[in-house]
């Protein structure tokens, strides 16, 4: 058996703290789309997945093809805004086994949500540190074989 090659993008969304990441609109394959046409697109959707999304700490992890991870990452560095909301995105770690990137993606996902707790003070509700620790708890438990990583929102990052 022959096993598919993909790389792991574990991304930081910086936007308007007072926006939430939504699920609704696929703004990465649109913007791959623009810049590299519809083989470009075809080409890319094969492996491309958004396989989480922490609302919270605005992390996600994208997984694409080896061969095409790089006009992937560069679709999602054009994007400027979301609607009418300025974003940037910073890629955090770049891997290509699925154990690298839970490691990352933990590790980033604790150390924003330590930031988070700084910021939010005493208005941190037990509803968002539920829904923080339901978000780690799908990358620990997250396998190869098992599609249950990740909807801590949905399948799709976007606004």
């Amino acid at each position: 058996m022959v096993g598919f090659k993909n790389r792991y993008m574990v991304m930081e969304v910086f936007l308007d703290p007072n926006r939430e990441l939504g699920v609704d609109d696929p703004i990465i394959l649109t913007y791959i789309l623009v810049n590299f046409g519809e083989y470009g697109l075809a080409s890319s959707l094969g492996s491309f997945q958004v396989k989480y999304v922490n609302p919270i700490t605005k992390l996600c992890i994208i997984r694409a093809s080896s061969e095409e991870h790089q006009k992937v990452w560069a679709a999602i560095t054009l994007v400027t805004s979301i609607g009418n909301c300025p974003v940037l995105f910073n890629l955090l770690d770049l891997s290509g086994s699925i154990k690298a990137c839970k490691k990352a993606a933990l590790k980033c996902d604790e150390l924003k949500f330590e930031q988070y707790k700084l910021v939010s003070g005493s208005r941190l509700s037990p509803e968002v540190i539920q829904q923080m620790h339901n978000c780690q708890e799908k990358i620990k438990f997250w396998s190869t074989r098992s599609a249950a990583l990740v909807q801590c929102t949905h399948l799709r990052l976007v606004y």
